[in-house]
């Protein structure tokens, strides 16, 4: 998937970068705008940004359908020592969708991500996802590579088609249009309640599962529908050298048997710089699952 940075998105983006900043202008003038803090709460096109704590930075990015709660268990710790941006999908979490109504999803995060780094001066900061937040870290580390300094991707592959048994893009597009399609034709029919586990390998534990279910009904489906599609259909494998942060770290999950997801995660990310750790005890949601030994993992990674 090649780079969209169209002149609708940069010109929204603009736009919503301009608004945060006008309070700053009129007070200071234009150089004590260059250096000020990025707001609390920032809206654009395809995201939203919620600033919290002070220190180095650390942006969090979460996954497909997932909110920025899914750090809740991480980000008030993280904010005692550093400044958390805590990313959300806009049509996650209940948002309105915005520009992700549209194609282009991936590229519009990822672009405005480097234009919030660059707008705020955070080169070099810490990046941190999960699953396709994953997938949009090593997106962002191999177009803008002095914006990340260190990345932290978890439980996220840079083709997610292998799980499908699909060895190319070719391979799985036809069925990532179908499953497209199938998710967006339930926009508007009402979701049905969460009220038990729903069992599935989100999480090892009833309470993770149906805690991530429930996310998933917040979720607008038209947009979890053409996300699901472009993380489908993005390769990143051709360009794994090129993803070289200083600290490059994956943390997989290996509840369902360490002896068969260890030649796996190793295979996946052979030919690069990353470092993996197993979590035996976890599957696709490891801060759920292993919440003690995620942080204390994650601590040791922003050491």
């Amino acid at each position: 998937m090649t780079p969209r940075f169209s002149k609708r998105l940069a010109a929204t983006l603009a736009l919503s970068l301009a608004a945060s900043l006008a309070p700053v202008h009129a007070a200071a003038g234009p150089a004590a705008a260059r250096v000020q803090a990025a707001p609390a709460t920032l809206q654009m096109g395809h995201v939203s940004i919620k600033a919290i704590g002070n220190g180095p930075p650390v942006i969090l990015i979460p996954g497909l359908s997932s909110p920025r709660a899914v750090w809740d268990g991480v980000a008030p710790d993280l904010a005692k020592t550093h400044r958390v941006y805590l990313v959300q999908v806009n049509g996650f979490g209940g948002d309105d969708p915005r520009s992700n109504l549209e194609p282009g999803i991936l590229d519009g995060v990822v672009a405005e991500l480097h234009a919030y780094i660059r707008e705020y001066k955070l080169q070099g900061a810490a990046v941190v996802g999960h699953s396709m937040g994953g997938l949009v870290g090593m997106m962002l580390a191999e177009r803008h590579p002095d914006d990340i300094g260190r990345l932290l991707v978890v439980d996220a592959l840079p083709f997610i088609g292998t799980i499908f048994g699909a060895d190319s893009v070719d391979a799985i597009e036809a069925r990532a249009g179908q499953m497209r399609d199938g998710i967006a034709a339930t926009h508007g029919k009402p979701a049905a309640a969460v009220t038990k586990d729903p069992g599935g390998n989100m999480s090892i534990t009833p309470e993770g599962r149906m805690k991530v279910a429930l996310w998933g009904t917040q979720a607008d489906p038209r947009v979890v529908a053409q996300a699901m599609y472009e993380d489908l259909t993005t390769d990143l494998r051709p360009r794994l050298k090129a993803i070289a942060p200083p600290r490059f770290t994956v943390f997989y999950a290996a509840g369902m048997g360490e002896a068969r997801a260890k030649p796996f995660w190793e295979g996946a990310y052979a030919g690069s710089r990353a470092s993996l750790v197993a979590f035996p005890r976890s599957y696709h949601f490891i801060m759920l699952d292993e919440p003690d030994a995620f942080r204390t993992a994650l601590n040791d990674f922003l050491k």
